[in-house]
């Protein structure tokens, strides 16, 4: 429009970033569904559920999570940036080690990933949570850990989640040996193939 291009064309620009936010969205609420329902529930709390419950959990937390990102698209905690700097600070320091340890340290078990993932998430999301909802009037570098903002604490997190997990793992049993294999092959792929044949 501000261009003044014919609407047919401002129609196409703007069905195609709508398209493209609607199939993000959808997959996104597709990954948080399939974690609550198979991952959590069916996996961990409930392994006897039918494959009909579990679609009934599954449609249940995806209702749930539209919810809340319907709630912080009405009510934003802060700018666009800001909360796009949040969610890849919590997602850093909960995922992104347990990922890198699970790929490049054999003996990584599942007790050191999941204290590595709660001690890094939970560290991250309350700086976040205090510095921007519970006291904003501290937010300002004077106050701020090693004068990293809350939009940088990520890394704080991903540091305390890699020193936890590996701990954790070191001192805790090893991963089965079908895990390590599997490790094994991730990281050797071609000298997988070459004895294989």
């Amino acid at each position: 429009e501000i261009a003044g291009l014919p609407n047919w064309v401002v129609a196409l620009v703007a069905a195609g970033a709508l398209a493209a936010a609607l199939s993000t969205a959808a997959g996104l609420l597709l990954v948080i569904s399939t974690s609550v329902a198979h991952d959590l529930l069916k996996r961990t709390f409930m392994p006897s559920i039918s494959d009909k419950q579990e679609l009934r959990y599954a449609r249940i937390s995806i209702f749930f999570a539209v919810l809340v990102a319907g709630y912080f698209g009405i009510n934003p905690p802060a700018y666009v940036a800001q909360v796009v700097a949040f969610a890849f600070g919590l997602a850093a320091a909960s995922f992104f080690p347990a990922i890198v340890l699970g790929i490049f340290h054999k003996r990584m078990n599942k007790e050191g990933a999941i204290t590595g993932m709660v001690v890094g998430f939970s560290f991250t999301a309350a700086y976040i949570i205090y510095f921007r909802f519970l006291n904003p009037s501290a937010d300002n570098a004077e106050n701020w850990l090693f004068g990293i903002s809350p939009e940088g604490i990520g890394t704080m997190g991903t540091i305390l989640n890699l020193v936890s997990a590996y701990a954790v793992s070191i001192f805790t049993k090893d991963a089965p040996e079908e895990v390590q294999e599997i490790v094994e092959n991730i990281r050797l792929p071609g000298e997988v193939k070459t004895i294989a044949s």
